[in-house]
């Protein structure tokens, strides 16, 4: 369980869509306008891990092979994304819209956020710390999901409303990017060495 959380914490903490997102809201709109935005990402991000254990649960778990190749493609997918946060240059690229996207903005942004569907199949996927009780894992899953998903969003959301105000050198911005990028691949390293 503490490899699932620590999976977990490592997969939130690095940037995606719905984390730069919330951190650019914060940074535009402040804390009030991204607190609505903050509450479609966490509906958003339970529909989809809805989406995910009760339509691939099944066919994950009757076939090996399917949930190896699920498995691979999100590990897969998690590469590119360390690879392309480390050789991103340095500046941290918050996104920003020209108006606050709101709860059900926040929804949809989930809802074809491929980070969102290759975290959860990993998660749900893998790290199978119950097997006898899989419905019991998969609830005790979301639970902890949940409690580090709340106060690692809230962080980027701070992170947006008071890093735009600082002036970073070039290299302090390259050493965050990289940073961010091993913490996506220590979640891959976590989902291979765990027990299956």
């Amino acid at each position: 369980m503490f490899t699932f959380a620590a999976a977990v914490f490592f997969l939130l903490i690095t940037p995606g869509p719905g984390v730069l997102t919330i951190a650019g809201v914060g940074s535009a709109y402040g804390w009030r306008a991204a607190m609505s935005f903050f509450a479609g990402l966490f509906v958003g991000t339970n529909l989809v891990a809805l989406g995910v254990v009760s339509g691939l649960a099944a066919i994950v778990l009757a076939n090996d092979n399917i949930r190896l190749v699920l498995f691979v493609a999100s590990a897969c997918y998690l590469v590119y994304l360390a690879a392309r946060i480390a050789l991103s240059g340095a500046k941290i690229a918050f996104i920003k819209t020209a108006k606050p996207p709101g709860f059900w903005g926040a929804i949809m942004l989930q809802a074809i956020n491929p980070k969102a569907y290759a975290v959860n199949t990993t998660l749900f996927g893998g790290f199978a710390f119950m097997p006898q009780d899989l419905a019991t894992e998969t609830l005790i899953k979301f639970v902890i999901i949940n409690m580090i998903w709340i106060p690692v969003h809230l962080l980027w959301l701070y992170a947006g409303v008071t890093l735009h105000r600082l002036d970073l050198p070039a290299k302090t911005q390259t050493t965050i990017n990289i940073t961010m990028a091993l913490s996506m691949l220590a979640v891959v390293a976590l989902a291979i060495l765990a027990p299956k």
